[in-house]
């Protein structure tokens, strides 16, 4: 017997399916592939950025935001060179990704100047809006927003490890490109205030290249009892190595803002775990690609801070480190 479908079975039927459609629809928009550019301000090789690339994976991936399923991450890396990262947001804006992530001042100064429509949730930048980047913390009002890295009372802080590790410090100096921090002169302002109550001298020393690097760490050293902060800075990661080389040779106390730098010889280092600040950024890019706008979500602030201590590079410049400063450590190399 032939089969058939009555008309009032038809309306079901179609009505159920018409049903589905719309549910079947929004389960393939919501799959769908979407582009992240991640901008780094550092070099690829870098331990720092193959630590908040994983971060920066593992946050997506809590989220249901899994790479080559239903997103695509592009990593850019600039090495703290300027014209590099010009190069990146040039080619980003020319082919614009559904949201750019971006690492360090630097990246997010070149990035607000080329485009006010592409989301962009920024990681590890200081002083974002003193830089322009915000309209303010708690309102962002642009395609703009992220997490911060350096909250300026952070800069007391250094000073009082330097202190506590070394008591008759007299001088202190702050070691920053000017190109590649923009916000020095907030540093400055920030880091007098703060050296004041401990009777200390302070300085600035920007410096553009490597042989300024050597030339002003020779001219600090020679007068005693003096510490250097080694500013977080791309540029100033770039060249830890010869920074941290010649603090051991000088025997100057160098504080540092990054813990890995006390794992490639640095003496002490002080500062917000960054990749922290990385991971926790995902879920920015997660609900802007939800559909939420930067301009909305405010800027967040550091919530994890590490400190790192080098016994061995003590005992190379002849430090003995208290024992209150190792226990309050969260990492002592031997």
């Amino acid at each position: 017997m032939a089969s058939h479908i009555g008309r009032r079975e038809f309306l079901v039927t179609l009505g159920g399916a018409a049903a589905v459609w719309p549910l079947a629809a929004r389960a393939q928009q919501a799959e769908r592939m979407r582009r992240i550019a991640f901008l780094h301000g550092l070099a690829e090789i870098d331990p720092e950025v193959k630590a908040r690339i994983a971060a920066f994976r593992e946050g997506l991936e809590a989220l249901g935001w899994t790479e080559n399923r239903n997103v695509q991450v592009e990593h850019r890396f600039s090495g703290g060179d300027i014209a590099r990262i010009q190069a990146h947001v040039l080619e980003l804006v020319n082919s614009p990704p559904d949201i750019i992530a971006a690492s360090s001042t630097p990246v997010v100064a070149a990035l607000k100047q080329a485009t006010r429509t592409i989301p962009i949730v920024f990681s590890a930048v200081n002083d974002p809006a003193g830089q322009g980047f915000v309209a303010s913390l708690a309102r962002p009002g642009g395609n703009i927003t992220g997490f911060s890295y350096v909250d300026f009372p952070i800069i007391g802080k250094w000073l009082d490890i330097i202190k506590e590790m070394v008591p008759d410090i007299r001088r202190m100096t702050i070691m920053f490109n000017p190109q590649t921090a923009p916000y020095y002169h907030v540093f400055i302002r920030e880091f007098g205030v703060a050296v004041a109550p401990l009777g200390a001298d302070i300085s600035a020393t920007p410096v553009l290249n490597e042989a300024e690097i050597e030339a002003a760490v020779m001219a600090f050293a020679r007068e005693p009892d003096g510490g250097l902060i080694a500013a977080p800075d791309p540029f100033i990661n770039t060249h830890r190595m010869l920074i941290i080389a010649l603090a051991q040779r000088l025997r100057l106390p160098a504080l540092f803002g990054f813990r890995q730098h006390v794992r490639d010889g640095a003496l002490v280092a002080y500062g917000p775990d960054s990749a922290d600040i990385v991971r926790r950024s995902a879920a920015y890019v997660d609900r802007v690609l939800k559909g939420e706008r930067p301009a909305d979500l405010p800027v967040q602030a550091p919530t994890k801070y590490e400190l790192a201590i080098n016994l061995k590079a003590a005992k190379a410049i002849g430090l003995t480190v208290p024992p209150t400063l190792l226990a309050r450590a969260d990492e002592v190399i031997e």
